[in-house]
């Protein structure tokens, strides 16, 4: 082996982990949806979090990714540490799927047909259709099929390539001394490990491994140690992820860990007694591609089956390497490493919307409250909640725009941009709400009060007010499109009653029925009420043409109101429901 064939082992290394990373980015971005439903779908049932941990990785083809997903999933509340525990064994199993397409091209035949599944003779083909896609193909999703193509493609010129360079090592001695030395199982394992936490892939480990093996140098005596410590190096990147997570994020991570080194102490110490006690003949034997996959998956699957009616162990045990604190009431981060997936960075954001939306409800709902019922910890409460929703904003607001600035699909950019609106929208409702405890101070202090009619009148756009919010609120949390096609009617029927009340309290005014003080009082609070009307009106309006990408909110309640018999009947219903007692 000379000076070239180190070049060339090194050019194919560099190719063969740039396709891998190539052809993983694009199946994530282009099964983001999938993903998004799968996780979705997730039940507290631990065979469904198997199969979706199985399935993700062998979507993504990495479980390193899947790993660091989970942990970003745990530390936004997508899911509990009991759920992610299923998933990350699953992961275990579905990143041996890598190497099953590795060893394809390991098949020796003459036979025509059996040579058209070697990936040398089918890959320069996938080669050009991925880069027809990528080049001339303006629907995202193409484009994302043809960055797969062109990684794969990538990925197995440069395993063929590093193949290629080592196939010199095999009249080398002191290269069989080197894997003679790897068959003391410790050893192997350390290195495997160490592979595997540099590169920070099982998956790509074991296609090394699977290159070197071509030589024939490589028994499986020193293959299965090295494998075993691989899944340990794999651990690298989610414990990396986790840094600056909340406490259940780290516990996933380290849920990771020692499933590993628990299953590779466990099977280590099976594979030493069988070896010094039987010492299979197969073990002497040189390793094939083929073989290494095999016992990747078959490695994999035992420490699953032992682990997995074990789950609560580890749960257990990772909270008390991780032990509970009393942790301040703050806004969790959204999770910047799922950016690299704008689906679940998307699915991430519409979880922290949500609490941000009720965060923002509770506040004007305290708000109405306090007018007619003063309670100074109910005031400083609403200001709690306030803040609270203005932290939200800052944190999703500065997300969304890193969000938006990467490559979104349409549809995602659509979604990005309804999210920044209804941001907004929330992050207003609360300051309303802030603005009528003002208001209910400013009635305490002064001990203003209202006539009766005056306060039958607030009553009633007080229920209307209560139930627009209780709509849009439904319409975003639970994606419902009858509740958001209520919102409208009801907004409307909202503005008209506001101007009837003015125009009687202006009447009261006159007669001497009401103070100017507490009319001004009455003014604002009937201000910020209509306010928040629209903006549940922007909400809802929202959902309903976020469904159809479209954003023109003017055009669609226009079209709404002049159009739409449904929209006419309830509208008719909410003028029955909430109108004004006679004076």
């Amino acid at each position: 082996m000379d000076i070239f064939d180190i070049l060339n082992l090194i050019g194919g290394l560099a190719l063969f982990l740039f396709g891998m990373d190539i052809m993983g980015n694009a199946l994530e971005r282009r099964a983001g949806n999938s993903l998004k439903n799968l996780i979705a779908r997730l039940t507290d049932n631990k065979v469904a979090g198997l199969l979706t941990g199985l399935a993700v990785t062998s979507i993504i083809q990495s479980s390193s990714a899947t790993t660091v997903m989970v942990v970003g999933f745990v530390n936004s509340g997508i899911m509990s540490l009991q759920q992610s525990i299923s998933v990350i064994m699953g992961a275990n199993i579905g990143t041996t799927v890598t190497a099953w397409i590795l060893s394809l091209a390991g098949i020796d035949s003459e036979n025509v047909f059996i040579q058209l599944l070697k990936p040398s003779s089918f890959t320069p083909i996938l080669a050009l259709i991925g880069i027809i896609f990528t080049m001339f193909s303006k629907n995202d999703k193409k484009k994302y099929t043809g960055m797969i193509l062109l990684g794969f493609a990538t990925l197995m010129t440069g395993m063929d390539q590093m193949s290629a360079a080592v196939s010199g090592l095999q009249d080398v001695p002191q290269f069989a001394d080197m894997f003679l030395m790897f068959k003391n199982p410790i050893l192997g394992v350390l290195a495997g490990a160490v592979l595997t936490g540099i590169i920070q892939s099982s998956s790509a480990s074991v296609g090394i491994l699977q290159a070197l093996a071509t030589t024939g140098a490589v028994s499986y005596g020193a293959a299965i140690p090295i494998i075993m410590g691989q899944n340990i190096g794999t651990c690298v990147t989610a414990l990396l992820s986790s840094f600056g997570t909340n406490k259940n994020a780290r516990r996933a991570a380290l849920v990771h860990l020692n499933f590993n080194i628990i299953g590779t102490i466990v099977w280590l110490t099976v594979y030493c007694i069988v070896n010094a006690v039987v010492h299979p003949a197969l073990f002497d034997e040189s390793a094939s591609m083929l073989g290494i996959a095999v016992a990747h998956s078959v490695f994999n699957i035992l420490c699953v089956a032992m682990l997995f009616p074990l789950s609560g162990f580890l749960e257990k045990l990772v909270c008390r390497i991780v032990p509970d604190t009393d942790e301040p009431d703050v806004i969790k981060k959204l999770d910047e490493r799922l950016l690299e997936t704008p689906a679940i960075a998307l699915s991430q954001c519409g979880e922290q919307i949500r609490k941000m939306a009720s965060c923002a409800m509770h506040a004007m709902s305290e708000g109405i409250e306090a007018i007619g019922n003063y309670d100074h910890d109910k005031i400083e409460e609403i200001g709690r909640l306030e803040d609270k929703t203005d932290q939200y904003e800052d944190s999703l607001y500065n997300y969304l725009i890193k969000l938006s600035s990467s490559q979104l699909s349409e549809e995602e950019s659509a979604k990005a941009a309804e999210y920044l609106k209804l941001v907004g929208d929330f992050e207003r409702i609360a300051d309303h709400g802030l603005n009528m405890a003002e208001a209910a101070d400013e009635i305490h202090d002064k001990k203003l009060s209202f006539s009766h009619s005056a306060t039958n009148d607030l009553r009633v756009i007080f229920g209307a007010v209560s139930e627009v919010m209780s709509l849009a609120y439904k319409a975003f949390s639970e994606d419902d499109v009858e509740a958001a096609a209520s919102v409208e009617p009801l907004e409307d029927n909202i503005d008209i009653l506001k101007e009837e009340i003015r125009t009687r309290h202006i009447t009261r005014l006159q007669n001497g029925g009401c103070s100017v003080d507490a009319g001004f009082v009455l003014n604002d609070i009937l201000t910020n009420v209509e306010r928040v009307a629209d903006h549940c009106s922007n909400i809802a309006v929202c959902i309903l043409e976020g469904r159809d990408n479209k954003m023109d909110m003017h055009e669609a309640l226009t079209r709404m109101r002049e159009e739409d018999d449904t929209y006419r009947d309830k509208f008719r219903k909410y003028e029955m429901k909430y109108r004004l007692e006679r004076e």
